[in-house]
């Protein structure tokens, strides 16, 4: 255990967390909504401080990530817990394993391991992904700060979910982060995550003022957040951020408690790419649908191919000095 950061004292042996949105107020001896962060005597911990439950190398596109260092590996790691309740998510064994099995799990592994384990692999970021970053916050704020000493960059893939104050706490210490904007509808953060929309539009805001590179990633799923109006909203929220922040369209398969719903049709997602180009932004794909052209980067002025993926393998690269090969204009990202 590991007393947390950002949290207060209240009265009568309660704590509040200041960490996501949720904003838990904690009697003595309860958990915060994400079920690692506890109330002890009056004072918060966090239950998942050094303890990784999942370590792997991915190529940097699988976060999707197309315009932070392309081509490049990323040491990936998480602890279990997450501060959403998603019915559709894809990792749940880990991200919902305090609130579905009631048990927390992890082998112990100190920050300096993590470092030393990406720079032996020749990784040059790390990837805090898999379950959500923000509950292993102290952790990953302490692997971030070594890293970037170690001449590494940290990436967030992140439901958006925390607080300014955590933001510009780790600000200097995160260069990337891929943020699901899981629908631009009130109901559907509330009945399907058990959060607020308006919670993950202030972090994109703030990530944005920051200088953090940001890609947006919607994973649409058929009768829930698929409908043309409700994309174009998306499309114009992230057109506000900025039309070179990228937006990837993942094709949704069954998963988890949301068992009833069919995979994405391929057109939808091809429609959903076309209002994202129609209202104005410069990098849109669709994902989860190998060798689909929506995987491909083009210039935005030009039309030409720049990048040429199928799946998370680069089959072509022309790309030199972040400009286009053919008309030169600038093209959008970070070490291009």
């Amino acid at each position: 255990m590991k007393e947390a950061l950002l949290y207060e004292k209240l009265p009568e042996g309660k704590v509040r967390c200041h960490l996501c949105h949720h904003l838990c107020q904690i009697n003595e001896g309860q958990r915060g909504v994400c079920r690692v962060r506890e109330n002890r005597g009056g004072s918060l911990y966090t239950l998942v401080y050094g303890q990784l439950i999942s370590r792997n190398v991915d190529p940097i596109e699988k976060k999707p990530m197309f315009h932070f260092a392309p081509g490049s590996r990323s040491f990936s790691i998480a602890t279990v817990g997450c501060n959403f309740r998603c019915d559709f998510c894809q990792n749940y064994e880990i991200s919902q394993m305090p609130k579905d099995q009631k048990r927390i799990m992890g082998e112990e592994v100190a920050p300096e391991e993590i470092v030393a384990m990406a720079k032996r692999r020749g990784c040059q970021t790390i990837s805090y992904t898999y379950t959500e970053p923000t509950i292993f916050f102290e952790y990953a704020l302490e692997i971030a700060q070594l890293a970037t000493k170690e001449g590494l960059k940290n990436i967030f893939v992140t439901n958006g979910y925390m607080t300014k104050e955590t933001l510009k706490t780790i600000h200097p210490h995160l260069h990337g982060a891929n943020v699901d904007l899981k629908s631009f509808r009130e109901e559907f953060y509330q009945q399907r995550c058990g959060a607020k929309l308006a919670g993950v539009l202030e972090s994109l805001q703030v990530m944005k003022d920051l200088g953090i590179w940001v890609e947006i990633t919607t994973l649409l799923i058929p009768g829930l957040n698929d409908d043309q109006n409700e994309l174009r909203d998306i499309a114009k929220f992230i057109f506000s951020l900025g039309g070179e922040t990228p937006w990837h369209i993942s094709r949704f398969h069954p998963m988890y408690r949301l068992l009833d719903r069919p995979p994405t049709p391929v057109r939808s997602l091809e429609r959903a790419r076309e209002i994202g180009l129609e209202t104005g932004l410069r990098y849109v794909y669709t994902g989860n649908v190998p060798g689909d052209v929506g995987e491909d980067t083009f210039c935005y002025q030009c039309g030409s191919l720049l990048i040429d993926r199928f799946g998370f393998q680069i089959l072509k690269y022309q790309i030199k000095d972040n400009k286009c090969y053919k008309c030169g204009a600038e093209i959008d990202g970070v070490d291009l």
